[in-house]
This record gives C-alpha cells, sequence and structure tokens, in this order.
C-alpha cells in the first residue's frame, strides 16, 4: 500500500538514511522506533510529504488516502471544533465546501452540478460525517458543549485531542501519528489503543508508550545504522529478542544448536501471546519461521540508573493531613488529602487534572504553600525531587561537571572524576561533560536530573512525569533501576508498563478528596467499584 524505494537523507556530512526500502501493507500497524536523532521524525514527515528526501522516492497506491496527525496545535484556529474534524478527510471536505458555495449562490445552471456532488457525498457516507465527527471526539472526552466552539478558545490538551480525532476521521487507508497518546489521559489512551488494535488499514506510529506499542503494534520498524529493518511482533518482543540476540553474540563459543533451542523457546513464549488477536496465526507462523540469524544486538546505548540510599529511612515516612490546593483561579485541584506512607512504597499520585498531581509535589517539597492542611516527613527521610518542568534547575551557562557539582557534600565528592561518574552512567562522556547546561535538550535535561537523584542518594524519590523527553532506552532503564529501589517512591506518569511495572500502591486526588488503595495500576483501574467512586469525586455539581 506505501512502499519507501532506495529512501537516502543526509544533512551536510551527517548520513541518516542511507538506501532505505521498506514496505507497508494494509492490516498492520507498524511501531517506528530508533535512539534519539536516529530520524523517527524527520521518516514520518518524508511518508506524508512534508519533507523531500536526498534521494530516492516515496509511494502510495493510487486511489488510497492519507491521514497525518497535526503537530501544529494551531493550526485551525479558525475553524469550528467539529468542522477542524472532518477536514481531515480533504476529498469529503471539499466536496462538501464546494456543495454549501453552490447552494449559497443557488441556480438553475448549477442545479446538475450540486446533483453530481451529492451523488459523490453519498458515496462518501457524506451525510453521517457530522455525527461520525461527533462521535469520535466524544469517544476522545470531548464533550457535546464544545463542538461548535472555536478551536483557539480551545484548552490545549483538548486540541490534542480535536487533532487526533481529525487524523482517524474518514477511516484512512494510511493513518500516520507521531506520539499520538501525548496529553492524552489513561481512559483516552485505552480508547485510542482498542480502536487501532480493530483498525483494518494501515497505521505508521512513532511513541514512547510501551505499553501502547505493545497493545496497538504487530510490526517494529527499527531505525538502526542508517537503516530500517522489520521485526514481526510487538515492542516487548522485538526489545527481548535484540537482547537475546547480544547475548548469543556475547557468548560466541555457544554452540548452534544452544542457540537455536533458547531462540525457539523464546518465540514460543510470544507466539501465545501476540497483540492483535485476528491476527494471531498469521503472526504466530511468522514466528515460527524466525532463524537466530534474523535477529540481531541493537547499537542502542542504555544509560545505567541506580539509586542508591545514603542510609535506610525509619518506618515513618510521610504524613498528610487535610491537604488541599487550588489554582490561581479558586478552581479546586484536591482537597481533604490525608496520607500516610509506609516504607517500602511505591505509590502512584494521580488525578485526572494533572495540575492536582503536580500542585502536590510542589506542596511537599515546600516549593508551593497549601490551601489547608499539613505534611510531615519522617526524621529519616531524604527526598529528591523530579519535577514536570525542570528548566529553573539550567539557568546557568556553566558546563556539566560544574553543574553537577552544585549538589556535592564532601570534597571526595566534588572531584571531577567522582562527577564524571555519574554523568557518564548518564552517557555524558567524554567531551559530553562539558556541555553547556543551557544548550541541553529535554531528553538531555531530564537524564542531568537523574544524575543529580542519584548523585544525593536519597531514600525517597518523587517523580512527577519522568518519562517526558526521554528516548525508549532511558525509559526501560528508568523503569528497571525503580523496580530494584529499595526506598519509598511517589510518582505520576502516563507511561502505562512503567506506573504498571512499579506502582504498589495507588493515591487518586481528586476534588473532593482521595482514594487509596493497595493495587496495582491494572487492577485499580479495571475495579467497578473504585471506577463508581472515581466519577463521584470528580462530578461537577449541578
Amino acid at each position: 500500500m506505501l512502499s519507501v524505494s532506495n529512501l537516502s537523507v543526509q544533512f551536510g556530512k551527517r548520513v541518516l538514511f542511507d538506501e532505505v526500502n521498506v514496505a507497508f501493507v494494509q492490516g498492520n500497524c507498524y511501531g517506528i522506533i530508533g535512539a534519539n536523532g536516529a530520524g523517527k521524525s524527520t521518516f514520518l514527515k518524508i511518508l506524508s510529504g512534508k519533507m523531500e528526501p536526498t534521494s530516492g522516492h516515496i509511494h502510495l497506491e493510487p486511489g488510497k488516502r492519507m491521514s497525518v496527525l497535526e503537530q501544529d496545535h494551531n493550526a485551525y484556529d479558525e475553524f469550528p471544533v467539529l468542522e477542524a474534524v472532518m477536514m481531515g478527510n480533504t476529498p469529503l471536505y471539499s466536496i462538501k465546501k464546494q456543495i454549501d458555495a453552490l447552494y449559497a449562490d443557488y441556480t438553475d445552471e448549477n442545479a446538475e452540478k450540486i446533483g453530481e456532488l451529492q451523488v459523490q457525498f453519498e458515496e462518501m457516507n457524506g451525510w453521517n460525517a457530522e455525527s461520525d465527527a461527533a462521535a469520535l471526539l466524544s469517544n476522545l472526552g470531548i464533550s457535546e458543549s464544545l463542538h461548535y466552539t472555536g478551536m483557539k478558545d480551545m484548552d490545549s490538551k483538548l486540541k490534542v485531542r480535536v487533532l487526533l480525532a481529525q487524523a482517524l476521521f474518514g477511516n484512512p487507508d494510511v493513518l500516520i501519528m507521531d506520539e499520538p497518546t501525548n496529553d492524552l489521559d489513561y481512559e483516552t489512551i485505552q480508547w485510542l489503543e482498542h480502536f487501532l488494535a480493530g483498525y483494518e488499514n494501515t497505521v505508521i506510529v512513532v511513541s514512547h508508550d510501551r505499553h501502547f506499542l505493545d497493545a496497538v503494534c504487530t510490526h517494529i520498524a527499527d531505525i538502526d545504522f542508517g537503516k530500517i529493518n522489520l521485526f514481526s511482533g510487538n515492542y516487548t518482543f522485538w526489545y527481548e529478542s535484540s537482547q537475546l540476540a547480544a547475548r548469543q553474540r556475547a557468548q560466541q563459543n555457544k554452540k548452534a544448536e544452544e542457540k537455536a533451542r533458547e531462540l525457539q523457546e523464546f518465540i514460543q513464549r510470544f507466539s501465545a501471546n501476540v497483540a492483535k488477536s485476528k491476527q494471531a496465526t498469521s503472526r504466530k507462523k511468522m514466528l515460527e519461521k524466525l532463524k537466530v540469524e534474523d535477529i540481531k544486538p541493537s547499537s542502542r546505548r542504555y544509560p545505567a540508573i541506580i539509586f542508591e540510599q545514603e542510609r535506610e529511612a525509619g518506618d515513618q515516612i510521610l504524613n498528610v493531613e487535610n491537604l488541599s490546593a487550588t489554582t490561581e483561579d479558586g478552581d479546586m485541584l484536591f482537597s481533604n488529602v490525608d496520607i500516610n506512607l509506609a516504607k517500602g512504597d511505591k505509590v502512584a499520585i494521580i488525578s485526572r487534572d494533572s495540575r492536582a498531581s503536580t500542585a502536590f509535589y510542589e506542596i511537599v517539597t515546600g516549593n508551593l504553600k497549601a490551601q489547608t492542611g499539613e505534611y510531615r516527613w519522617g526524621v529519616t527521610t531524604t527526598q529528591a525531587y523530579l519535577p514536570a518542568n525542570n528548566d529553573d534547575f539550567f539557568n546557568e551557562g556553566i558546563h556539566l561537571v560544574d553543574w553537577l557539582r552544585q549538589w556535592t557534600k564532601t570534597e571526595e565528592e566534588r572531584e571531577e572524576v567522582y562527577i564524571r561518574g555519574f554523568l557518564g552512567k548518564m552517557l555524558f562522556s567524554g567531551e559530553e561533560a562539558l556541555k553547556k547546561s543551557t544548550v541541553l535538550s529535554g531528553g538531555e535535561k531530564v537524564r542531568c536530573m537523574l544524575s543529580r537523584m542519584m548523585l544525593l542518594r536519597a531514600n525517597v524519590l518523587l517523580l512527577d512525569e519522568p518519562t517526558n523527553h526521554l528516548d525508549l532506552e532511558s525509559i526501560t532503564a528508568f523503569n528497571n533501576s525503580l523496580k530494584n529501589f529499595k526506598g519509598t517512591v511517589l510518582l505520576t506518569t502516563h507511561d502505562h508498563a512503567f506506573v504498571q511495572s512499579v506502582a504498589n500502591r495507588i493515591i487518586e486526588i481528586t476534588p473532593k478528596g482521595v482514594i487509596d488503595r493497595y493495587l496495582t495500576f491494572d487492577e485499580y483501574m479495571s475495579d467497578k467499584a473504585i471506577k463508581q467512586q472515581r466519577e463521584k469525586m470528580y462530578a461537577v455539581p449541578v
């Protein structure tokens, strides 16, 4: 359906893609993965025609329609929400506008033209366009009361959902999406996962959400060494197979029969748990045909994130009593929050309003004053905080060695070799450690903040959206480190796999109080009684 032939992309002397040939076929969902800077977003721009390659070409099967998730959130500010969604199906919207224009200036001469256009409109299911667009918006959490609101008047996070509805509208033959889960809550992401898992056309997606990639992808397209290699299976299958290949390569003396047996056991385990049930049989056959030489170790570099405690905390960690917070406009973020944290708790702090969870962290770290209530940290606790917005940490134009030195306590810690050790674990080695702190990318800033947290050796970690800006390699390493950490963790994240694998307790803060359960995230979200309680806690009085 969509093919890439002899694609090369070069910026100056840097070769991003070198003679890439790949085909994307109907019925499959392809997850595009690669290290930061590998060219994932560039590749999507080339596929969608927004960027020209250095050489090679893209071929879309004649008569097929491509839809792309819009990245410019202000591109449709002059239109009402419902109309912006329908504009996603360009041919249908064009016919609709022609019909409207002809009716506005109706004459006997253009009556025949209107009739011809209406036949085309009906063939494209145009008469149901508004109701279909409205249904998409409702499924994505945009209430009917907002459907005729101007896009310029929409909250930025709701705009993202409208643009997602626009991309999905009209059942496009090829759907291209770059980070579609950004700014979506868990329920909306779950709806999108189900929608795409049953989607019968071609989907090409870039995402750092591993749970999302596992739920929707039938194939992984791995950008590595300037090439794109396709693998059957979801992200976890690709990751574990590449790790298996790396282990086998490291064990050069292992006999071929042993390698083949190890691979076969691995494939059998994954064959029983494929992503799309309707394609389970064909994918299982593909996996069973996989040979040892077909899987290759990745060139990815994984940071070494190791959190250690300078001292173990006592039993008393954090006590919160009657805490409440409002916005500057007086809107209630949360109220009546009573929490007593125990040693070893790994808590997911969740809320439907991200401002609420951020306010909670800012209050208990002493950066913000609560509306009511108080909190007390245990005397044996030490805290390390990773805020959602870390810009204030990077205002001084100093190199990273001096930047990290600000949080050292002893002469030994101030030694450059000691500091470089922490930076090196986060992939800032050699000249990279002398970068100025003011020129870092978002992902580099987060890795610096993680170096700082490791240096502090705290026994309580507070993490507000810690995976923002990180690549999959850093997220995976971070996730594993928190699972192994012996101290206490409070975290808020939209990364489903992250929270499910780390948290053993869920605390939801709402405008009407708190819900507190010792459950995994999946258990919490699937509990019917909790779901009913949540709806009451967020209900707005009429």
